[in-house]
């Protein structure tokens, strides 16, 4: 593939996802705290936990720490399960009456879930970058980096990379322990229910 498509792919990856995991569940959150509608807020809130792993993959990616590239497929996979996972979520959103905030919802879920998959089928051949040591300089790999470098430059152009990778690690960590802690105690206990017994 040559070096110009795979940059345009790779930055237009970007910007759906800026679009589908940040600013669209950004305005749906907002409207859904004004019209008062739980089963709404809780699904969003879901998806806020799960989505922070791409986040934390952009720091990841950031010192070029390979760990990135998984975090950045699984997330997309989490993304899809989480928007559809949770069976009292979904009835409680399927009774509600028909209104724009249900519509837009509704189109933003199926939009995002068809964007999960595409971009974690996408991504698949990029995961070897996961276990190669010259992540920075393979054209490949290094096509991701450059999303995550411009955002450094903008948001935190006084920070070292170190840093924003420790950051990142962090969140990794504690993503890790509470995915953890979900899959071992909360889902074999409660299943596939969102509201806390």
């Amino acid at each position: 593939m040559e070096d110009t498509l795979l940059r345009a792919l790779v930055w237009t990856n970007y910007k759906l996802f800026l679009v589908f995991c940040l600013l669209f569940p950004l305005g749906l959150s907002v409207w859904s705290l004004f019209a008062k509608i739980p089963s709404i807020q809780r699904l969003l809130l879901i998806f806020w936990r799960v989505a922070s792993l791409l986040a934390i993959a952009i720091y990841l990616f950031i010192p070029v720490w390979q760990l990135g590239y998984l975090a950045w497929f699984i997330g997309h996979i989490l993304i899809v399960i989480s928007l559809w996972f949770w069976v009292d979520i979904n009835d409680e959103i399927q009774d509600l009456p028909k209104s724009p905030l249900r519509l837009l919802l509704t189109s933003w879920r199926w939009a995002t879930s068809i964007y999960g998959i595409l971009g974690a089928i996408a991504f698949t051949p990029f995961l070897r970058c996961t276990f190669s040591e010259d992540a920075a300089v393979e054209k490949v790999c290094r096509a991701w980096l450059e999303a995550p470098w411009h955002y450094k430059s903008w948001f935190h152009p006084n920070a070292t990379t170190g840093f924003l990778g420790f950051l990142g690690m962090s969140g990794l960590i504690i993503y890790g322990i509470y995915l953890l802690y979900f899959l071992v105690f909360r889902l074999i206990k409660q299943g596939r229910i969102a509201i806390e017994q």
